[in-house]
């Protein structure tokens, strides 16, 4: 992280406990030293046991990444993030809307059979992303399946983790695949949000910008951007979705590390 990246993003991280003087073991890193180290794993897509010698032993940048995920530290981070990335582009720090899309993945060998599956319209063997993100692009929450569930059954998990995470969206875009039953279900099992299908227009042709869909479109793209999401290469699905979680915070440590917008 650049040092106007560190200024914007100290504030907003989780405080440990001895630091507060609630007791617990002083860490042996600084926290500076071990988000930088997970920030290279993440973008550079290397194994934990490559990592340069320039940061702290990977052993111990592996336990802070896994500590962070366990105890949901990077969820608390990423939310503190996109609510300051919210208020500096003019924006409630709670957003009302939302855009929903999945993405196939390639699994790599260390993606087991119990979570692998195929999807066939994208002729993909491995597993799904689905994201929900506000109208900003940034990532609401994330959750992975098998390539062979289809949108509609993994939306519905993903739709309880939004009201869950972020009580106060009362609408979410998404497209036509997930028309249908899916609607109905929305609004009789999570009251006050409403599902609205937006189709590409039949007359449409080539390549279109779909109204409101290029959001969550623009936030794949960042996503895979990040080499360790280009491809699932992980053994649990919890720790591919915080893999995600971490690759959203490049983004928006470097937008809040940007200068102030002129008024």
């Amino acid at each position: 992280m650049s040092d106007a990246e560190w200024a914007a993003t100290a504030p907003l991280i989780p405080v440990p406990a001895w630091m507060g003087g609630r007791g617990g073991r002083p860490e042996g890193y600084c926290h500076r030293e071990m988000l930088d180290a997970v920030r290279y794993v993440v973008d550079n897509g290397i194994k934990w046991r490559a990592l340069p010698k320039d940061f702290p032993c990977w052993t111990a940048v592996y336990r802070f990444f896994r500590r962070w995920r366990d105890q949901g530290l990077l969820t608390v981070w990423h939310d503190r993030l996109r609510r300051a990335v919210r208020v500096r582009e003019g924006r409630e720090p709670e957003p009302t809307a939302g855009v929903a899309d999945s993405q196939s993945l390639r699994g790599a060998e260390t993606v087991s059979s119990a979570r692998r599956g195929y999807d066939g319209g994208k002729r993909v063997n491995g597993t799904k992303r689905h994201i929900a993100v506000d109208t900003l692009g940034l990532l609401l929450t994330v959750l992975v399946t098998a390539a062979g569930v289809q949108d509609r059954d993994g939306a519905m998990p993903l739709l309880k983790r939004l009201r869950a995470a972020c009580p106060r969206v009362a609408l979410v875009w998404a497209d036509g695949g997930y028309a249908g039953a899916l609607v109905a279900w929305c609004a009789a099992h999570l009251s006050g949000l409403r599902l609205q299908i937006v189709k590409r227009s039949d007359t449409a042709k080539g390549f279109v910008v779909i109204h409101r869909r290029w959001c969550v479109e623009r936030t794949l793209s960042w996503i895979t951007a990040r080499r360790r999401c280009v491809r699932d290469y992980e053994r649990r699905a919890d720790t591919h979705e915080a893999m995600v979680r971490w690759a959203m915070a490049q983004v928006m440590t470097r937008r809040l590390a940007r200068p102030a917008p002129r008024g």
